[in-house]
């Protein structure tokens, strides 16, 4: 099969998965280009900010920074406490970037949430590159942000309308992804762990602080699982 059409191949099984995304980013991102419009931004800024970081909710905070005193710290700071949970996702997808070559840099680049929920359960057909498949469903989402960001920034002033609970399009967005996968799956062992830790640490840290030790939970399960299952699977061997 020639590079090109392997390649294309690749797009044509990605783009189908991406769809949600593509509603749910359209709308929030174009309440972030409105948003910063709002704060008096010229639209260039939504949109260099939506193509280079690609953080979405950092996005939003570094709006505010850009309107305080610099403080470098701060926003280090700031920025690895609300992307911690990226130090997760990197670590379960090791396994998955090995052999992407240089399409690998902009993968971590670009691991966003939405990324992450297609790409670590995605069941990507023998025929597909899955290096091709994971580079394209990490683009077209890094692409739908900044598209939703510069047609609010663009069109911002002349848009008015009340964007309160518009964040709610990306917590409905994960339970169709959630419910898509639960639905592909044939065991949900790994489903019922991640919404029973996630429950738990909800209960014992409260709403603002169970995303990081839920995740550092789940990881720690998953991996004495998954370990356990290696050597049974040697032991019969």
């Amino acid at each position: 099969m020639k590079q090109r059409e392997k390649i294309l191949l690749a797009f044509k099984a990605a783009f189908p998965s991406t769809l949600p995304i593509l509603t749910g980013f359209l709308f929030l991102g174009s309440a972030y280009g409105i948003f910063m419009n709002s704060l008096g931004f010229h639209p260039i800024y939504a949109i260099l900010m939506s193509f280079l970081i690609f953080a979405g909710s950092m996005e939003f905070v570094a709006a505010h920074l850009l309107l305080t005193a610099f403080n470098p710290i701060n926003a280090a700071f700031l920025t690895l406490m609300m992307n911690a949970r990226h130090l997760f996702y990197g670590l379960s997808m090791l396994d998955k970037y090995k052999g992407t070559g240089k399409k690998k840099g902009y993968l971590i680049f670009g691991l966003c949430d939405e990324s992450f929920a297609i790409n670590s359960t995605a069941a990507i057909p023998k025929n597909i590159d899955k290096g091709w498949f994971m580079f394209f469903v990490t683009l077209l989402n890094h692409f739908y942000w900044v598209l939703g960001a510069t047609i609010g920034g663009l069109f911002g002033t002349f848009i008015h309308f009340q964007t309160k609970g518009l964040d709610f399009v990306m917590t409905a967005l994960f339970v169709v992804i959630f419910l898509d996968q639960w639905m592909k799956e044939k065991k949900h062992h790994s489903s019922i762990i991640g919404l029973g830790t996630s429950l738990l640490c909800l209960i014992i840290f409260g709403t603002e602080q169970f995303i990081l030790p839920a995740m550092a939970f789940i990881l720690c399960i998953l991996t004495i699982m998954n370990t356990s299952t290696k050597r049974r699977e040697v032991m019969k061997q």
